[in-house]
């Protein structure tokens, strides 16, 4: 009889303790509607806009921590994603794009959140930067596919999901979790880690809603 190994581990932890907030994330009507081509492109570019405005505080909380011991292990040059959504934005929207980076409500909100506590807090800005790296990584790539067909984007457009300069994302992604499983968290900050996961993963479900009510199919 052969048993199958239970992951064990901080990583594991991490992702159980949130897979419902991560769910509740993704079924989003207007990532249904999006991926099945069912919405305008400018849909697509909207998304992309308000994603830029995210990237751009995180990247900023990255800069500001990337000499701290506990964030080091989980950074890496290859991940940087604003040159990439900013490529995208000019192919999809030309030279004026950046006119469409105006916060809707949602994306107010987790930038704020993330100015609040990615800037000091090692733990904090790892929660968001696992959610979004490694779901860029992992659901991302369906992402990319489907984008590209419903919408006619081989490459320009969807850049954003190009992760080349890594090599293959399995080994990558298994090295972070290793690294969560050896980052030397106490279990007060192991805890606000995981709140924060949640929370970002809430951030992004209400950032969905706002680009819905906003691209409503019909």
């Amino acid at each position: 009889m052969t048993s199958t190994a239970v992951p064990t581990g901080f990583a594991a932890r991490l992702r159980t303790a949130t897979q419902a907030d991560h769910t509740a994330a993704e079924g989003s009507a207007f990532v249904d509607d999006l991926l099945s081509g069912r919405l305008p492109r400018t849909a697509y570019a909207a998304l992309l806009a308000q994603t830029h405005l995210v990237y751009d505080v995180l990247e900023q909380a990255v800069a500001a921590q990337a000499r701290v011991p506990e964030v080091q292990p989980f950074l890496h040059p290859g991940l940087v994603r604003l040159p990439s959504l900013a490529a995208d934005l000019e192919h999809l929207l030309g030279p004026a794009w950046r006119e469409a980076l105006v916060p809707l409500p949602a994306t107010q909100r987790y930038v704020d959140r993330l100015r609040e506590v990615a800037f000091d807090s090692p733990a904090r800005l790892v929660a968001h930067h696992y959610l979004r790296y490694l779901g860029d990584l992992s659901g991302g790539q369906v992402i990319r596919r489907l984008v590209g067909r419903a919408y006619g984007l081989e490459l320009d457009g969807v850049r954003f999901h190009v992760f080349d300069a890594l090599g293959k994302a399995k080994p990558f992604k298994d090295a972070y979790r290793a690294a969560l499983d050896a980052a030397p968290w106490t279990p007060e900050e192991q805890d606000q880690l995981i709140a924060e996961v949640a929370v970002g993963y809430r951030l992004n479900a209400e950032l969905f809603r706002d680009l819905g009510a906003r691209h409503a199919v019909g």
